[in-house]
C-alpha cells in the first residue's frame, strides 16, 4: 500500500466532500443535523485554515481515499478540540488507513498542546466506533461544545 498522508489543500474539496456525501449515503444517515448539510462540508481547506485545525487527507495513487482532522470546536474546554470528519472510501476499511489518520491527528493535536480530543458520531458507524475505543476513546453520557451537529447521539473522549 503506497498511502501519502498529507495536509488538506484547496484543490481537495470537492473530492473529500463527494467521499463524506457518499459515506453518509452508504450508511443511510444523510440527514440533517450531520455533516452531511452542513455548508462547510463543500470548503474544508478554509474550514482547516482556523487557528489549533488540521486536517489530513489519505491519497493512494493520486486518488483521495480519506480523510481526518482535529478542530478546535466551540464551547469546548481550552485544552480540548475535536476529533472530526474521518471518513474511508469504503475498499479501503480495514487496511489501517483509518488508525494511521487517528494516529496524525492524536500528533497533531499533542503538537497544538490539546490534551483531550472529543468526538461525536452515530450507532450506524458502528466500525468506526470500534476504531475509537481501540483508539482509548471512552463513551461520555451527553454532547460537549456546539458542533451544531444535533443529528450525532453518541459522543466520546480520548484524553492525550
Amino acid at each position: 500500500m503506497s498511502v501519502i498522508f498529507r495536509h488538506i489543500e484547496k484543490k481537495d474539496n470537492e473530492a473529500i466532500a463527494d467521499l463524506i456525501r457518499t459515506v453518509f449515503r452508504e450508511f443511510k444517515i444523510d440527514k440533517p443535523g450531520t455533516v452531511y448539510f452542513d455548508p462547510t462540508t463543500d470548503d474544508l481547506y478554509k474550514l482547516f485554515q482556523k487557528a489549533g485545525s488540521i486536517y489530513w487527507i489519505a491519497e493512494e495513487d493520486s486518488k483521495i481515499i480519506g480523510g481526518c482532522g482535529i478542530y478546535p470546536t466551540q464551547g469546548l474546554p481550552q485544552e480540548c478540540a475535536e476529533l472530526v470528519k474521518l471518513y474511508l472510501l469504503a475498499s479501503q476499511r480495514g487496511k489501517g488507513v483509518g488508525r494511521m489518520l487517528i494516529e496524525k491527528s492524536f500528533e497533531s493535536a499533542r503538537s497544538l498542546d490539546y490534551k483531550q480530543l472529543y468526538l461525536e458520531s452515530l450507532p450506524e458507524l458502528g466500525k468506526a466506533i470500534s476504531l475509537y475505543e481501540k483508539a482509548g476513546f471512552k463513551f461520555l453520557q451527553d454532547t460537549m461544545g456546539n458542533s451544531g451537529h444535533f443529528g450525532c447521539n453518541i459522543w466520546m473522549i480520548k484524553y492525550l
